[in-house]
């Protein structure tokens, strides 16, 4: 018998579609088998103010097909300090909550693990991230439905590109990772990807578009990752112009690839997400994230996940490249 009568729950970091729909899956999930749900409001900033809701069945009604958080989100420079981290655990104990399901990225997991390890909080992650750039899962919540707002904000500005016979670079989310960009780059038909796992030189690129325009083609689109700042695609079209005289058209997609209802992919795989956590915890795991494998929901431990980076793989790297000619 699971000795968990009360499961606290959060997002944190940046909101990612589908992030609603693993909320909904966790509380009903754990209501079904006679345990409480409190929602924590702003991430791990809620969970050191005490900042507390009761959830039930009916709070997370109609928010299946709803982007963002209904929890709300937020980075906390407190929780990251172990007397931040004190204060957190005393207030899970204050409101008797047992166990906590923690859904963002990878500064989310190390948080949960830190607690977990520091005070012996039972923690269950769920990966929430538009980057898709945690290690141990396939997949992340919310990574399909960036993939497909991008791909569709590329194909009209393709339609420009072609009509005006241009050079677009378009940037994506990414600080550190390029899943993204190289997925909306195959899957747009981009003519050239920026990414920092494979770092392209501008003079390629260029050279890349000279040899387009040899047979014939008039219009290209460069896709890059944001990198460390918002603004990379200024820096490449400034580049490029310097050394050919072209002038590069800009399209940064920014936030509006976080928002939007999230698609049925990402709700199942939330859906599916949530209802393992709970399994989780109930079954006495502690300190793992459940993850997506070979389209099997499977437990990888948070000491795995900080210790290991996520890669983008070199089969799509060779493909756009190969699809791009």
């Amino acid at each position: 018998m699971s000795s968990i009568s009360r499961i606290g729950i959060l997002t944190s970091g940046g909101d990612a579609p589908g992030m609603n729909a693993a909320i909904r899956a966790v509380t009903r999930s754990a209501i079904s088998q006679g345990i409480d749900v409190i929602g924590i409001q702003q991430g791990y900033l809620g969970l050191i103010n005490s900042d507390f809701k009761t959830l039930y069945r009916r709070s997370v009604g109609n928010i299946l097909h709803r982007g963002g958080t209904i929890l709300k989100s937020e980075r906390c420079k407190e929780f990251r300090t172990k007397e931040g981290r004190e204060k957190a655990f005393q207030n899970l104990k204050n409101h008797k909550i047992d166990a906590l399901v923690s859904i963002g990225g990878d500064g989310t997991m190390a948080g949960a693990l830190a607690l977990s390890k520091e005070c012996g909080t039972p923690c269950v992650g769920i990966p929430g991230t538009i980057d898709n750039d945690i290690y141990g899962t396939d997949m992340t919540i919310g990574f399909d439905t960036a993939l497909n707002t991008s791909t569709e904000a590329i194909d009209r500005v393709r339609d420009t590109a072609t009509s005006h016979d241009r050079i677009f670079i378009v940037e994506v989310m990414g600080r550190d990772s390029g899943y993204l960009a190289i997925s909306v780059g195959v899957a747009g038909g981009a003519e050239q990807v920026f990414i920092p796992e494979n770092p392209v030189k501008v003079e390629s690129a260029i050279e890349h578009i000279q040899n387009g325009i040899k047979t014939g083609k008039k219009s290209h689109i460069l896709i890059t990752a944001e990198g460390k700042k918002p603004g990379r695609a200024y820096d490449l079209a400034e580049a490029i112009r310097k050394k050919t005289g072209w002038e590069p058209k800009i399209c940064i997609l920014g936030h509006i690839q976080r928002g939007g209802a999230p698609s049925a992919q990402d709700r199942i795989l939330a859906s599916r997400m949530g209802q393992k956590a709970t399994e989780a915890l109930i079954a006495g795991q502690t300190g793992i994230m459940v993850a997506l494998q070979n389209n099997s929901i499977v437990a990888v431990s948070f000491d795995e996940i900080v210790k290991n980076q996520k890669r983008v793989s070199m089969e799509l790297i060779e493909l756009a490249k190969l699809l791009s000619h």
